[in-house]
């Protein structure tokens, strides 16, 4: 490593986790939270440029995100880790939200790094999320001594086949606003500036939005650079209005919307033609609010949680409440998950919402930021 009078050295890891990556730093590495660690991390990414180009950003919603590892806050976790979405185009990091594609690569980065006792084949990470406060299980298989890539799991979104990674948000329910249903209703006419709307709030693994795509505009089969600017206005509209629903402060990145339909033939932005999805449904976010080119893991817990609560604007897609696996057609492909939820009138209890990722280190070293 050089020492340069201009240029502050950091230690980082660069993992991939399911469609996502992410820049992993260590808390005690960074400022104490507030401005300066802001500007340390914006720094790191190259943020704000629409390339990243002074920084390890990769210039899309989906590669520039922040894992910050810091050990356990509670005695029922191994690490803690903060998420974070480094805006591109403004000097802004949201903490408001977590990563589930990312989750799954902290959990292998606990394995390498050692921050777990290793058991082999497959190890148990209890990782806590400081963004929900909540607890999210992964467990991890293991080659010797190290979280394993090779395997035979294949993920829309992602070159080749790795090793499943199972991660359960079971425990998450309420991590926002203390509730599975913020409302207490699993279907609300939410009043918007586009007129009444029909939506569904979860609040399980990310605080969630649903609404359907026909009542903003949308087929919920376009890609990227496909939704009209009104559809988007619509969609930011509908959040607006959750956020105040749920009690939540507006502006930042939740609750996540997520605009389903029924399933349709549609090709993947990479050609592919989905022919076999359960239902169709597409993720709005980031900063400006874009199309997500794939599905969030979170988002993919929680939508299968909301398709078996009676009543909700998922299951009514869906054609009524359904448990276990769904298939989620998304823009790159197909996304599944998994969930059981026991009770009604208010009392709902989330006995499953796991999906299965794949993860890797890519790269390991030194990232020089200007001081």
């Amino acid at each position: 490593m050089i020492a340069h009078p201009q240029l502050r050295r950091l230690p980082f890891v660069l993992m991939r986790g399911g469609t996502s990556k992410a820049v992993f730093l260590r808390g005690a590495d960074l400022p104490p939270p507030g401005d300066e660690r802001e500007r340390l991390i914006l720094a790191v990414f190259g943020s704000p440029d629409p390339r990243q180009i002074d920084g390890l950003g990769g210039a899309d919603l989906l590669t520039s995100k922040l894992a910050i590892i810091d050990p356990p806050g509670r005695p029922d976790a191994d690490l803690d880790y903060t998420f974070g979405q480094v805006s591109i185009t403004e000097p802004v990091v949201d903490y408001d939200i977590n990563c589930g594609n990312i989750s799954a690569a902290v959990a292998a980065y606990a394995v390498d790094e050692g921050l777990v006792e290793v058991v082999e084949p497959v190890t148990t990470v209890r990782i806590h999320n400081t963004n929900t406060g909540r607890i999210l299980v992964a467990q991890v298989p293991v080659v010797g001594g190290s979280a394993a890539v090779e395997g035979d799991l294949v993920i829309d979104g992602v070159p080749g086949s790795g090793a499943p990674i199972t991660l359960d948000f079971s425990d998450t329910a309420g991590g926002t606003t203390g509730s599975l249903l913020p409302t207490g209703a699993v279907r609300d006419r939410l009043e918007t500036e586009v007129g009444p709307v029909d939506a569904t709030i979860v609040d399980l693994a990310n605080l969630c939005v649903f609404v359907a795509a026909s009542a903003v505009g949308m087929t919920g089969t376009e890609g990227p650079g496909e939704v009209d600017p009104s559809s988007l206005a619509a969609v930011e509209a509908v959040k607006t209005a959750a956020a105040k629903a749920a009690g939540v402060p507006g502006g930042g990145l939740v609750p996540v919307p997520v605009v389903v339909a029924l399933p349709s033939p549609y090709r993947t932005y990479s050609g592919d033609e989905v022919t076999d999805a359960d239902l169709c449904a597409r993720v709005i976010g980031g900063r400006p609010p874009t199309l997500h080119k794939a599905y969030p893991g979170t988002v993919s817990a929680t939508t299968a949680v909301a398709a078996a609560l009676a009543g909700s604007v998922v299951a009514e897609t869906v054609g009524g409440a359904r448990s276990g696996i769904l298939r989620i057609g998304h823009p790159g492909g197909i996304m599944e998950a998994s969930a059981r939820v026991d009770g009604g009138d208010g009392s709902w209890n989330v006995e499953e919402a796991t999906y299965r990722r794949t993860a890797r280190r890519i790269a390991d070293g030194t990232v020089y930021v200007r001081r």
